[in-house]
């Protein structure tokens, strides 16, 4: 494995580039290309035009960013807690301060809606204050001894190196949401964002973290193609924890990975959440929760709504309601701040989901608005007559379509709601407050609302799933708790008698 040294020369410092040319490695404070001839195009997936070209890093580059990781935990991990609390606040300064270049970004690389945009520019601003006060929330203990003249000391400490896999959905947060709470209890980080968001997931957010004053080799980010340094990346004997938000089938090569290496692991995966509309609820207000849970950024969130199943006695009244709402909806270039539903990622996500609507309607669901896409803009898209044999039950679409589905009772609401491996999210809307918390307990699911809708993230509550959604918990104390271990420490003051 090179050293860090061999790999850069430390004295030759690049100037730091600005916010408008992002397309390079940030490997120990410097700015430098990838050492592969592949190089990886950011596409705007509006215009399918080339935003620049970026050179993949390798494995080479995999090595370097860890040894720069590595070099610099002792001391960030021994930096005053205020120093730490100071740059990350910094950080949420200046991410307000750019708010709109930042908005900007994920608008040309993802395909963000303004509203988005701003909804997600401000997450990332909020985890970063949150995580601020971490610092000084690094708890241990003491505990008594059951052995005579013996203290015991419970230190929290932080891991060490942390690598993140982040997603392009949301990849501002679902970044920050890892390194902030990362670097603020003393870890330092080797990040590998998506190909389709280099910018939004990963080199935007090391600019942030540079001008903010981050030590050079605490925050790293490697770019490059996932068949070149993958699986390189994810093994790597430097890392101690590898957090990931992605896909199920990708998540679970992860965690296998991390687990043959003793690392630990944060996956947050797939979403198949359901939306419930009880025979008491007011129907009105359901809609206006299923819109917006359902089209958030075209439906691309992993805690979206995927499912909406309603009692038969107010099917046709939300129905119709819904289908009216839906086909309000503004769709189209998401550089418009009027828009509500923009592009898909790729025509492929595209592709994706119009074979999942005509599998559906081959198996008898019927059309109420949409199906049909323009570029990569799919219509805004609803289907009625859904049961939960078809595809569009079954699978996570991860875009603006829904199937509507109606139940007779509350036990068969249960058990429509369980009918699926995924269990990250839902959603449930009721009169009567306590049926509903009695009938959300029973939904396998890493978090329920009651009346509002699945898309929900505060920064200080548990965020994560159950059955194949992943592991561990993002947000406050349970992610302090994921990105800390604990060291037994005890002092014998009285000197012991032993049996032999």
């Amino acid at each position: 494995m090179l050293t860090l040294e061999a790999a850069i020369d430390l004295d030759d410092q690049q100037a730091p580039v600005n916010y408008t040319a992002l397309n390079k490695q940030f490997i120990h404070g410097q700015w430098v290309d990838g050492q592969e001839d592949a190089p990886i195009d950011n596409l705007n997936p509006f215009t399918n035009e080339v935003i620049h070209t970026l050179h993949s890093a390798g494995t080479t580059d995999v090595d370097v960013a860890f040894e720069a990781a590595k070099q610099a935990f002792p001391t960030w991990a021994a930096t005053n807690p205020l120093v730490r609390r100071d740059i990350l606040l910094k950080a949420a300064a200046i991410l307000l301060e750019r708010q709109e270049e930042f908005i900007d970004w994920l608008t040309r690389e993802t395909g963000s809606t303004y509203l988005k945009g701003l909804l997600e520019v401000q997450q990332s601003h909020d985890i970063l204050v949150e995580a601020s006060s971490f610092p000084t929330r690094m708890h241990g203990r003491t505990t008594t001894s059951t052995i005579d003249g013996k203290e015991t000391y419970v230190y929290r400490k932080p891991l060490g190196v942390v690598s993140l896999i982040s997603p392009w959905n949301f990849p501002l947060y679902l970044s920050m949401r890892t390194i902030a709470p990362a670097l603020a209890v003393g870890n330092t980080m080797v990040v590998k964002p998506a190909s389709q968001s280099l910018v939004t997931g990963g080199t935007i957010i090391a600019k942030l973290l540079e001008e903010a004053g981050i030590p050079a080799g605490v925050f790293n980010v490697v770019v490059g193609r996932s068949d070149i340094m993958g699986d390189y990346f994810t093994a790597h004997p430097y890392s101690r924890m590898v957090s990931f938000t992605g896909s199920t089938p990708v998540g679970k090569g992860i965690g296998r990975i991390a687990g043959e290496g003793l690392k630990k692991s944060a996956l947050e995966l797939g979403g198949n959440n359901v939306f419930m509309v009880l025979d008491d609820a007011d129907v009105d207000k359901a809609v206006d929760g299923a819109v917006f849970g359902r089209f958030l950024h075209q439906g691309q969130v992993c805690m979206a709504t995927n499912r909406i199943i309603i009692h038969e006695s107010l099917y046709e009244e939300f129905k119709t309601k819904f289908v009216a709402r839906v086909n309000q909806l503004p769709y189209g270039d998401p550089a418009d701040k009027s828009t509500v539903v923009g592009p898909l990622i790729d025509h492929k996500s595209v592709q994706r989901i119009l074979g999942i609507l005509q599998s559906a309607v081959a198996d008898g669901a019927v059309v109420e608005t949409g199906n049909r896409a323009e570029g990569n803009v799919l219509h805004p898209t609803v289907l009625s007559g859904v049961t939960k044999h078809m595809r569009v039950f079954k699978e996570e679409i991860f875009g603006p379509a829904v199937g509507l589905v109606s139940f007779a009772n509350d036990e068969e609401a249960i058990e429509l709601a369980n009918a699926t491996d995924f269990g990250l999210s839902g959603a449930l809307y009721t009169r009567d407050i306590y049926r509903g918390m009695q009938l959300a307990r029973r939904v396998e699911t890493g978090m329920m609302h009651i009346n509002d809708q699945s898309a929900n993230d505060e920064v200080h509550t548990p965020f994560g799933g159950e059955k194949s959604s992943g592991t561990g918990r993002f947000g406050g104390d349970f992610i302090l708790e994921e990105l800390t271990t604990v060291q037994w420490v005890s002092v014998q003051k009285v000197a012991r008698q032993y049996p032999f």
